[in-house]
């Protein structure tokens, strides 16, 4: 242990990416290890919490941030409302298929720096406005990967790695606006990409179901959450419905998040809207339709955010103002409806 220590002080590191992308976390597997062994409460105690206090207590200014789910399905809503009402700046984003929550940290002009593998659009939905001016200006600075590059640097934080080789993007314009360096495999020669492990400061994941030390279950696509939990320093974690610890010690193979990741736990009951939430209900398409609409026109948008975010005290008062349980019901109806 004293020669591995004096190592480490000795020990020099020249950085050089292949691309002009520049590095928003520590990639540093040891520092991470260090964190997560001295700072990481490890106790199965309770956790539940509060969207407000949570916000206030475990993201602050500077932060970067690494938010669950994919493109508008499960995603933590109620978390990021509560970030603009609470004036939350200068954080760092993992774009990873970021559609709805890169457009709610742009109007709270949440977010200055994204390592971006698809943000602005949404989907089919089309293009967010703001979303667009946001990183044309420059007033979001990006640092460009994939989908899969993103994903692979979660799965080398998970792994206590500092870096995973890849072969996407190499040859490609991602690569030259990435922070990847370009590598020779040591047994075969071959050349690989070396992207750097993402260790987010917070981590914030919608699941289906968790108990109130923080067991999660997630049905549906999880893409990169299992990772993310797991690289997160700091992971909060909003749930549908709580249920009991027996629940889930039925099937322990469902428990995709276990409690030891969790920092906090809220339950908020249709926390991924207007988004798709997996066999609970459908996206709300008129409402992420009004917000593109609003986005068009300045004091229309402004008047928009205040009705819904601003104005509003929390996420269930968020929701009255779309219609409430009327308007859920039928997302809930549509999302399980059977044609025959």
């Amino acid at each position: 242990m004293e020669n591995f220590s004096k190592y480490k002080e000795e020990r020099t590191v020249t950085y050089k990416p292949t691309g002009t992308g520049k590095l928003y976390t520590d990639p540093d597997a040891e520092k991470a290890r260090e964190y997560f062994r001295d700072k990481k409460p490890r106790k199965m105690v309770e956790k539940a919490s509060t969207v407000e206090k949570v916000v206030k207590e475990m993201i602050h200014d500077g932060d970067y941030i690494g938010i669950g789910g994919f493109g508008a399905n499960r995603t933590p809503v109620s978390v990021l409302h509560e970030m603009l009402r609470q004036g939350k700046k200068n954080l760092g984003l993992a774009g990873h298929t970021a559609t709805h929550d890169f457009q709610i940290l742009v109007a709270g002009n949440c977010i200055n720096r994204c390592d971006s593998a698809y943000i602005v659009g949404l989907e089919a939905r089309g293009l967010s406005k703001i979303a667009r001016k946001a990183v044309e200006s420059g007033a979001v600075e990006l640092c460009e990967h994939t989908n899969a590059s993103l994903t692979w640097r979660y799965k080398a934080a998970a792994m206590g790695l500092s870096f995973m080789p890849v072969r996407c993007m190499l040859g490609t314009d991602t690569e030259k606006h990435s922070n990847a360096v370009e590598m020779e495999c040591p047994f075969t020669g071959a050349k690989y990409l070396a992207v750097p492990a993402l260790y987010p400061d917070v981590g914030i994941i919608h699941v289906h179901r968790a108990d109130v030390y923080g067991n999660c279950q997630i049905d549906g696509i999880m893409i990169a959450d299992q990772d993310l939990a797991r690289a997160a320093k700091r992971l909060i974690i909003t749930t549908e419905r709580f249920v009991p610890n027996e629940y889930i010690r039925r099937d322990p193979s469902k428990t995709v998040i276990p409690y030891y990741l969790v920092d906090a736990v809220i339950e908020v009951p249709f926390g991924g809207y207007p988004g798709n939430m997996a066999y609970e209900y459908f996206s709300d398409e008129e409402h992420l339709k009004a917000w593109l609409k609003a986005e068009k026109d300045p004091d229309e948008f402004k008047e928009f955010l205040q009705r819904h975010i601003y104005g509003v005290k929390n996420f269930n008062e968020y929701l009255d103002t779309i219609g409430g349980m009327s308007r859920l019901q039928e997302l809930r109806i549509q999302e399980n409806l059977i044609e025959k």
